[in-house]
């Protein structure tokens, strides 16, 4: 790992900047009125709520691009918006997608729609619609996003807010994921084509970056059947989207190990421990904050989850020798 005093690529210097990004945000709420939810909104239907995401894809289509490989971005499409509801409590049910593109192309429609279907059949959802949009004086290349409905009780919904002495519950990333790739690629060519092998396994460079994003659907069960307190998908901003589920201190002590992929990015863009922490996942995709005692109920009924800390009094979250 880098000191966090050394200089070196930054987030905001490769053009995305999460502070004005999320005063843009926030400023398009104050003007639309409140959403409900802090991952999805939330329409209050009866005897259950009717649950709205929609995000895209994000840089990590200039590495498809670059591949000419557009096989599984549309998992990564359905696993951005899927794991913001199941974050919520919720259980995603269908799926529409919008692929703008400057020119119509087959077979980059069909390898798109390979991944979707592929990323549905892993989210439990149905494929009910999308649009293809042909705007060659908007779009260069392409762009994909979405949006998926889902359903819940009330009883489902997680409260969104932690409790002090709660143990935190986490899954481990498939990888990079969906988030950071201005920075991850603005790192990993500065050196390197993206055709060039990876020095840490037999896939190239690209592949590496291209690993779908994870989908959590298996932890809605177990974590309905607790009283689970609040979840966090580990998304834009890294370790502090931690500080989501409300102002406490985030201590973990056993994180999921970073896979090579990161190791590769911070070494290329000499990239510090800190940015990368408040950047990318870092290995760890998921968490939940539930009572301790519900805690080893849910990590025997899932392969690969385990403690990973606790919530306590405080306004941080610490990892790795880091406060963010």
């Amino acid at each position: 790992m880098t000191d966090e005093n050394d200089e070196g690529l930054t987030y905001a210097e490769t053009g995305v900047d999460i502070d004005a990004s999320e005063a843009a945000t926030a400023a398009l709420i104050g003007a639309v009125g409140e959403f409900e939810g802090d991952y999805a909104g939330l329409v209050d239907i009866g005897d259950r709520y009717l649950a709205l995401a929609t995000d895209g894809v994000g840089t990590k289509l200039l590495v498809a691009e670059a591949l000419d490989d557009y096989s599984t971005i549309g998992i990564d499409c359905i696993a951005m918006n899927v794991n913001d509801l199941i974050a919520t409590g919720v259980t995603p049910v269908a799926f529409v997608d919008y692929l703008a593109v400057d020119a119509p192309d087959d077979d980059t429609s069909e390898a798109v729609g390979e991944g979707l279907s592929a990323g549905a059949e892993r989210a439990e959802i149905a494929l009910v619609g999308g649009e293809t949009a042909v705007m060659p004086d908007v779009i260069k290349g392409l762009d994909l996003a979405g949006a998926c409905a889902g359903l819940a009780t009330e009883d489902e919904l997680f409260d969104g807010e932690a409790q002090a002495g709660d143990a935190l519950v986490g899954l481990p990333s498939s990888g990079i994921h969906s988030n950071g790739l201005t920075l991850a690629r603005e790192a990993a060519t500065l050196n390197h084509e993206y055709t060039d092998p990876f020095p840490y396994d037999d896939r190239t460079v690209g592949e590496v970056l291209l690993e779908p994003t994870r989908i959590y659907r298996e932890v809605l069960e177990p974590l309905h059947a607790v009283e689970t307190h609040a979840a966090a998908h580990v998304t834009g901003g890294g370790w502090t989207n931690l500080s989501r589920m409300g102002e406490f201190r985030y201590a973990i002590d056993d994180p999921f190990e970073a896979q090579p992929v990161f190791e590769f990015v911070q070494e290329e863009g000499d990239v510090s421990d800190e940015e990368m922490h408040r950047t990318f996942n870092m290995g760890t995709g998921f968490v939940a904050a539930l009572p301790d005692d519900d805690a080893d109920a849910v990590v025997d009924e899932l392969d690969d989850a385990r403690v990973i800390g606790s919530v306590e009094s405080g306004d941080s979250v610490e990892v790795r020798g880091l406060e963010l």
